[in-house]
C-alpha cells in the first residue's frame, strides 16, 4: 500500500512531471479539491491525514522521500478524500492525472506497482469510512439507495445511525435537521445534502461533470456492464477516444452478484463487484472518460457525427455508438409491490442486503443462475432461505449450484409457486403469499425481505424513434437480422453497434459480454476506417472474440 521508489525509479519519472517546493504547514492537498494527481516525495515529510464525524485530525500515514502521495481518485483527477499537509520543508515531484495514466501504460513493471498501491489504498478508505457522511436510520429506503449508490461506484462513506450514534444525532442537532427529513449527507467539500438524488450526490462528490460538448469521441458507450466495460478497456488502449456513460453504477447486474463462479481464470470465484471494480480501473487507466450517473435519453443518429442527448440536458458527439444498455430487473406483478421495494423488496444480493437479513427468514423468487447464486449467498447471513421457482432448479440452474442449495440446511425450495400477495407496514415486510400454480392452493410465510431474481427485459425504450430495428421482446437486433452484412454486432443504423444483454440472441454471461466488448471494437475500427476517420489499425478480416 505504501511502497518506497528508489532513486533510479525516481529519475524514470522525472519526465512526467514537474518539481514543486513546499514549506512546513502548508496543506498539499485538501479533501475534496480536484485533479492533483500523483506527488512523488523528493525530501521533507508529509501527513496524509482525514477528519472525522466530530472534526478531529486522523492520521493515515506519514510520507518521506521516495514515497508518494494519492489513490485512485487521481487517476482521473476526481476530488481527494484526504488531506495532506507538509510536517517539514521538503520538494516533489507532481505528475497530473493524464501524465499518471501515460506513467502506467509507459512504464509497465513499476506502474503495476504504483497502480496496486492506489487500488489498495482506495480500499483502505472504504474501511475506514472516508468520504461523505450519511446520516439515517438504517431501514431507510433512501438511506439505502444513497449506500448502495456509494458503494456500486466503489466510493468511500460512512453511514451515522442518529437513533443509535451520538455522532450522527449530534450532526442532526448542529445542521437543525428534521428527523423526518433524514437522510442527509455531508460532502468531504462541507456541502450538505438534504435527501439527495444520486446525480445531486454525484456531482457534490466530483464524480462526475460536465462534458465538453464540443469534444468529437471516436466512441461513446451507453452502459457500462461487463460488455460496455470491455469495450472501453479494448477502444481506449488501441488509441481511441472513449466516452462511457452509465445512469447508476458501473458493473451492471454482474457488478451486483455476490459470487461469479464460472468465469475463466478465477477458480475459487469471485465477487462481481470485485470483478467489475477491476475493469472500471483499468478502463481508467488507459484513459476513458466515465460519465456516472449520466443518462442518455434520445439517440440523433441520422447525421454524422451521431449525437447523444442526456437527462441533464447535455449533448455528447461522437463519430460509432455501442449500446451496451443492457436490461432492467422484471418485476413481480403483485399488489402494492411498489410500496416495499427498496426497504424490503430487492433485485440484488449485495452485502448490504445480506446484513439487513441477519436472524431473519426471507424469500428468494428465480430459477437462473443469478437466483441460485444469491441464494448461497443470503443462506450464509440470514436464519433461512425460502427459494421460490416455476420449474425444477435442474431445468434452469448449473447443476454446480443445484447441489450446493440442495445441501444447505437451511434453505426450503418451492418448486411450482409464484408470490402472490405481501403484508407489510411502512415498507417493512412482515408476510409474503405463495400460491401454488397448479392447485391454486395458497400458504402464508412470515418473511421479512424478498429477492426477486425472476430475469430482466431489455433496456431499449430510450430507442424510440431512431429507427433502429427491435425484435418482438424489445432486444436490439445486429447483423445481418438488423441488415447490416458488413458488421456482425452492428444495428440497422451505420455507426452505431449493440452489444451484450441488450443484443438480440446474446447468450446472457459474463464472459460473452466481455467477447462482445472485444468484437465490436474491431468493428469500430473497421467502420472508422472505411468512413476515412482512421485507420487507427489497417482494416482487416474480423476477428473473434477473446
Amino acid at each position: 500500500m505504501f511502497p518506497r521508489l528508489t532513486a533510479l525509479e525516481i529519475d524514470r519519472l522525472r519526465r512526467f512531471g514537474e518539481l514543486q517546493t513546499f514549506n512546513t504547514g502548508d496543506m498539499l492537498v485538501r479533501a475534496g479539491e480536484e485533479g492533483h494527481g500523483l506527488k512523488i516525495l523528493l525530501s521533507g515529510q508529509v501527513e496524509i491525514l482525514q477528519h472525522d464525524q466530530t472534526g478531529r485530525r486522523i492520521s493515515i500515514v506519514t510520507h518521506e522521500t521516495g514515497s508518494f502521495m494519492g489513490e485512485l481518485a487521481q487517476l482521473s483527477g476526481r476530488p481527494s478524500l484526504v488531506n495532506a499537509e507538509a510536517l517539514t520543508d521538503g520538494e516533489f515531484i507532481s505528475i497530473a492525472p493524464d501524465r499518471l495514466r501515460a506513467v502506467l501504460v509507459a512504464e509497465a513493471e513499476l506502474g503495476e506497482r504504483i497502480m496496486r498501491a492506489l487500488i489498495l489504498r482506495r480500499v483502505g478508505l472504504i474501511e475506514r469510512g472516508a468520504g461523505p457522511i450519511i446520516v439515517g436510520v438504517e431501514a431507510n429506503g433512501d438511506v439505502l439507495r444513497l449506500v448502495n449508490f456509494l458503494r456500486r461506484n466503489g466510493h468511500p462513506f460512512l453511514r451515522l445511525d442518529p437513533e443509535t450514534d451520538t455522532c450522527g444525532q449530534a450532526l442532526v442537532d448542529r445542521f437543525h435537521v428534521d428527523e423526518r427529513a433524514l437522510p442527509i449527507v455531508l460532502c468531504p467539500s462541507g456541502k450538505l445534502l438534504r435527501n439527495p438524488g444520486e446525480e445531486q450526490l454525484a456531482r457534490c462528490l466530483g464524480l462526475v461533470g460536465p462534458i465538453d460538448p464540443e469534444k468529437l469521441f471516436d466512441v461513446a458507450i451507453i452502459g457500462t456492464g461487463p460488455a460496455g466495460l470491455a469495450t472501453a478497456v479494448y477502444a481506449a488502449s488501441e488509441g481511441l477516444s472513449v466516452l462511457a456513460l452509465d445512469c447508476r453504477s458501473f458493473g451492471g447486474q454482474a457488478g451486483a452478484s455476490s459470487r461469479i463462479e464460472n468465469y475463466l481464470g478465477f477458480p475459487t470465484g469471485i465477487s462481481g463487484m470485485a470483478l467489475m471494480g477491476r475493469a472500471y480501473s483499468q478502463a481508467q487507466k488507459f484513459g476513458v472518460e466515465m460519465a456516472i450517473p449520466d443518462e442518455a435519453i434520445r439517440l440523433h443518429c441520422g447525421n454524422d457525427p451521431c449525437k447523444l442527448e442526456l437527462a441533464n440536458g447535455e449533448e455528447v458527439q461522437a463519430r460509432s455508438i455501442v449500446i451496451a444498455s443492457g436490461a432492467r430487473y422484471r418485476r413481480l406483478e403483485v399488489a402494492d409491490l411498489h410500496l416495499f421495494e427498496g426497504i424490503s423488496v430487492h433485485y440484488w444480493a449485495s452485502p448490504l442486503e445480506g446484513d439487513l437479513c441477519a436472524d431473519n427468514e426471507v424469500a428468494l423468487v428465480g430459477g437462473g443462475n443469478s437466483a441460485g447464486q444469491a441464494t448461497v449467498y443470503l443462506a450464509s447471513k440470514a436464519k433461512k432461505v425460502t427459494l421460490v421457482a416455476r420449474r425444477p432448479l435442474s431445468r434452469t440452474m448449473s447443476s454446480y449450484l443445484v447441489e450446493r442449495i440442495e445441501s444447505l440446511p437451511n434453505v426450503d425450495v418451492v418448486i411450482g409457486a409464484e408470490v402472490a400477495g405481501l403484508e407489510g407496514e411502512e415498507g417493512k415486510l412482515s408476510a409474503v403469499t405463495l400460491r401454488n400454480r397448479a392447485s391454486g392452493e395458497e400458504q402464508r410465510r412470515e418473511i421479512s425481505h424478498l429477492f426477486s431474481f425472476i430475469g430482466a427485459e431489455p433496456n431499449t425504450d430510450w430507442l424510440a424513434g431512431t429507427g433502429i430495428k427491435l425484435d418482438p421482446r424489445g432486444f436490439v437486433l445486429t447483423g445481418s437480422d438488423a441488415g447490416d452484412d458488413h458488421y456482425p454486432l452492428g444495428t440497422s443504423r451505420r455507426g452505431i453497434f449493440a452489444i451484450g444483454d441488450v443484443r438480440s440472441g446474446s447468450v446472457k454471461r459474463v464472459a460473452a459480454a466481455v467477447g462482445d466488448g472485444a468484437q465490436v471494437v474491431a468493428a469500430i475500427h473497421l467502420y472508422l476506417a472505411a468512413a476515412g476517420e482512421g485507420p487507427i489499425i489497417a482494416a482487416q478480416p474480423m476477428p473473434a472474440a477473446v
